[in-house]
């Protein structure tokens, strides 16, 4: 008989679940993730929920390819059966519209995390660096995002008059500045820091609040005003 390797005779600290509840979801493997997703495992074939999700990743590499992949082929799977199939399809329709929500006209700013889910889908495909600056009221209500330069980012490219001009006209009372990393890596550059250095000092004579730098990566982004850089 099959000895069914179940998962909650592992370690707590070793369980998807308690270490999703414990370090946060970004703590976990992305088989771990897909584990939580799909629940259990199969009595009839030894595997346990950890298992099918090396075996989804195994076979369609990555979230993207179980998203892309017919229902038909997640089922050939052994053990993944239509319960599964169902509860995998339906998290990563999620995703994907979250990842396509906008950040309306006139929502006010509640975190990067909106940022980061605003610019993400139309950075997602660029070859190069783009910069905006997203203009806020007093209430820290999203006016209009306005692009001001595409290429490497240095300092002739993001210079004050060019970022504030618009600033002034749309009479804002506050900034974010964003921009992506093609690598899909967001730490910012020295250069990154610099210009956000002068930006911010220049709001600050001019009696703009600069709220936040973010810097967009593939799967993640880089705050400055979470890390204490503003």
């Amino acid at each position: 008989m099959i000895r069914y390797r179940v998962i909650t005779e592992w370690p707590k600290e070793e369980r998807p679940r308690e270490k999703l509840l414990d370090g946060g979801a970004a703590s976990l493997t992305d088989a771990e993730l897909l584990a939580i997703i799909v629940g259990t495992g199969s009595a009839s074939t030894g595997e346990n929920a950890v298992d099918f999700g090396r075996a989804l990743l195994a076979r369609f590499k990555n979230f993207r390819g179980i998203d892309a992949a017919p229902a038909t082929e997640l089922r050939a799977i052994k053990g993944i059966g239509a319960a599964k199939t169902a509860q995998l399809k339906a998290c990563l329709e999620i995703a994907r519209r979250m990842g396509g929500e906008k950040w309306e006209e006139g929502v006010p700013l509640r975190s990067p995390e909106d940022v980061f889910r605003h610019f993400r889908p139309q950075f997602e495909t660029e070859k190069h660096e783009i910069f905006y600056v997203v203009l806020l009221n007093n209430k820290n209500r999203r006016i209009r995002d306005v692009k001001i330069s595409e290429g490497s980012l240095t300092a002739s490219l993001v210079h004050p008059r060019e970022v504030y001009n618009p600033v002034i006209r749309d009479s804002a009372a506050a900034v974010v500045f964003v921009h992506n990393h093609p690598s899909g890596d967001p730490a910012p550059s020295q250069e990154d820091v610099e210009i956000t250095r002068r930006l911010k000092e220049v709001g600050e004579i001019m009696g703009i609040r600069v709220l936040d730098h973010v810097v967009v990566g593939r799967d993640r982004y880089f705050s400055f005003s979470d890390r204490g850089m503003l």
